[in-house]
């Protein structure tokens, strides 16, 4: 027999609280536990005690104070470290969150808040029907980007009741893997390529998706658009320093919602975090497109990437077009379904991936060695004066140019040979004022060699501009994708050239442009102005259809100097003022805070190794030529950073091949750090 002096030695009390919904019934429960008792067993214990009957398999203990879950049941209070002052919780893994999507509409839906967030991402797309979750992730809205929003509220009489897309019926509510729904590339197309539009009768093949034809329509069709008034209230960034601000709040991969403080019902942003958008097909695709718009649109009206009026006008005219084509019964009509056989899908998908031509055009890559020849002028800056512009004959040949006093020379040595691998492509183009030029950052030691080029005309400027974005990635001009980037620009020089013409009277027509431009446009132009400038670039453009303008949309959005750039501010070690660093998919670039200028540019291709002293809160890069920078973040924690350089190079280790299966080990290895 044993003494309770004994017995009181070898165990102790623990309070576990559950969270349940039923009414009269005790939530808080002491219970006697020993140090060896597995965490399997102590929930067996606590809903023994609790005798109520429901489904607890998707319950786990949460550790309040160590803000931790306990989901390795097998391991002991011991092992866990769980002594007799330890809060538990026991609750549901899943829970509900408010999700605001890049075309500013909210879901709300069960998402698991135990599991890491790249793979809670990855459910969440599933049930959103959008491909490549690994390019999206959650993001936390700042305070300062809030402020604005705030004040104008409280400024308003009536309450803002906002229409939230319910979604919670999703499979991911069970703790199962979500179901693929209309998320499935073995099947016949499940959207109509030419308009977009979901396809009506696949919807009833999957009857337990949550995504019914309707919530379908809601993500993969643009909507009006918000009005002006809408728009001044959003946060609009005015400075590096406030661009800064809109990537402080990337939540950490590695970890879930719940251990970075996250709670039910709470709103986060879904956004695309990486500018690298892998195998977009309109077949598959049209939430995904649709999202991928609606971000790069909110981006231009907000400011938070740069553009030229030509530029600005051509984006209104885009939205314009898929603005009409949504609200047509034509877009929406998805009731003609053609019977498209799985192999003729295939073939031709592979037809519109593959960035080749006819059989010729490989036989003439391989014997040719393709070159440019022509009379340019160069552009070069000099400080305290102006600049010198002189012209000379240039040869293009692989990823260099090379220019000679004129043409007779060009036998001989050249005056200078530039390589290009590596280097930033920057159009300096105004249609209106006849100037096309080629703005080049070349990376040299001790940072940036800025050349200017000029072009005479649209098609010179367009066969050397694709020439230069080709070689910058390390291509020439007998890669497959020449031909097609010399269209694509002359295209978009064309929607400029028919935006830069002299506005005429608009008849009368059912416009409101201030809904397609940014507020900077809106006070320097009268309504009629803006109306007649973005019906001129219209013309250009309005044959396409709905899926066409989207991706036309997203071409030119990728084409903006500024593209795919996330600003943080940093002081680099060694350094007396702060700096911003622009993070892109295969480079980093250091720029001058006070006048925006690029200082250094360094490319992912030449890093080493990158690590992060995490006592200092310190990111250290190594690259090629005994080249090492080290810098602390200031803006956001160092960990963001991290996670977009190691993210980045994730990305890029993709391939058509893997059948869309992600190494998410190889993920968290590239971006977890070893805090």
């Amino acid at each position: 027999m044993s003494s309770s002096t004994d017995y009181g030695s070898h165990t102790w009390e623990l309070l576990l609280t559950v969270d349940h919904q039923h009414e009269g019934v005790e939530k808080e429960f002491l219970l006697q536990v020993t140090g060896d008792l597995h965490i399997g067993g102590l929930m067996l214990k606590l809903v023994e005690k609790m005798n109520i009957s429901q489904d607890w398999s998707d319950y786990a203990f949460w550790w309040e104070q160590k803000k931790c879950w306990l989901l390795k049941t097998h391991w002991t209070l011991d092992k866990c470290g769980v002594q007799a002052d330890a809060k538990l919780f026991f609750t549901p893994q899943h829970k509900m969150l408010r999700l605001r999507l890049p075309n500013m509409k909210t879901v709300r839906l069960k998402v698991s808040f135990s599991t890491m967030v790249f793979r809670a991402v990855s459910d969440i797309c599933k049930i959103l029907n959008i491909r490549r979750s690994e390019e999206l992730s959650l993001l936390k809205q700042s305070g300062d980007t809030l402020k604005k929003k705030k004040k104008k509220d409280k400024n308003s009489k009536e309450p803002v009741t906002e229409d939230i897309l319910n979604l919670c019926n999703s499979p991911a509510s069970s703790g199962l893997p979500a179901n693929p729904g209309l998320y499935s590339k073995t099947m016949t197309p499940i959207y109509d390529p030419i308009s977009g539009s979901p396809a009506s009768s696949t919807i009833t093949w999957f009857s337990d998706s949550p995504l019914t034809e309707q919530n379908c329509n809601v993500l993969a069709l643009s909507y009006p658009n918000c009005s002006p008034e809408m728009l001044a209230e959003m946060y609009q960034p005015r400075s590096l320093a406030d661009k800064a601000k809109l990537n402080a709040g990337w939540l950490d991969s590695s970890r879930s919602l719940m251990e970075q403080g996250i709670l039910e019902e709470d709103q986060l942003l879904l956004r695309f975090k990486y500018y690298t958008f892998f195998d977009l097909n309109p077949k598959y695709d049209a939430v995904r497109i649709n999202q991928l718009y609606e971000q790069a649109r909110w981006a231009i009206l907000l400011e938070e990437i740069d553009c030229t009026e030509e530029e600005m006008l051509i984006f209104a005219a885009i939205q314009y077009h898929v603005s009409k084509l949504s609200l047509s019964s034509e877009a929406q009509d998805s009731t003609c379904e053609s019977e498209v056989d799985e192999v003729e899908a295939a073939l031709s998908n592979l037809e519109v991936t593959l960035e080749g031509g006819s059989t010729n055009n490989i036989l003439e890559d391989i014997t040719d060695i393709p070159k440019l020849a022509d009379n340019l002028r160069l552009v070069r800056p000099r400080k305290l004066s102006l600049k010198a512009i002189k012209s000379y004959w240039f040869i293009f040949r692989d990823t260099s140019i090379s220019y000679f006093k004129n043409k007779e020379s060009a036998q001989g040595e050249p005056i200078e040979k530039l390589n290009l691998k590596g280097c930033e492509v920057v159009p300096d183009v105004n249609v209106a004022a006849k100037k096309f030029g080629i703005k080049l950052l070349i990376p040299v030691a001790d940072g940036m060699n800025e050349v200017y080029l000029r072009c005479d005309n649209e098609d010179q400027y367009a066969r050397w501009m694709a020439a230069c974005v080709l070689a910058s990635k390390g291509r020439t001009m007998a890669d497959s994708s020449y031909q097609p980037e010399v269209q694509k620009i002359l295209s978009f020089l064309q929607m400029k050239n028919m935006s830069a013409q002299a506005p005429s009277d608009p008849e009368s027509v059912d416009m409101k442009p201030e809904c397609f431009v940014s507020l900077r446009y809106t006070k320097k132009y009268k309504s009629k102005q803006l109306t007649a400038r973005i019906l001129e670039a219209h013309q250009n453009i309005s044959q396409m259809s709905l899926v066409e303008a989207k991706l036309r949309f997203i071409q030119a959005w990728q084409s903006l100097p500024e593209f795919g750039l996330s600003y943080y501010i940093v002081r680099f070690k060694g350094s007396k003022k702060d700096d911003v660093l622009g993070v892109s998919y295969n480079r980093l670039i250091r720029i001058d805070m006070a006048t925006g200028d690029p200082i250094t540019t360094w490319r992912f291709s030449n890093m080493k190794q990158w690590n992060v002293n995490w006592e200092i809160r310190q990111v250290a890069i190594e690259f090629d030529q005994n080249v090492s920078i080290a810098f602390t973040c200031l803006s956001a924690d160092c960990k963001i950073i991290h996670e977009y350089i190691g993210g980045y190079i994730f990305l890029s280790t993709r391939s058509k091949d893997q059948n869309e299966t992600l190494d998410e080990e190889l993920f968290h290895k590239l971006t977890g750090g070893q805090e």
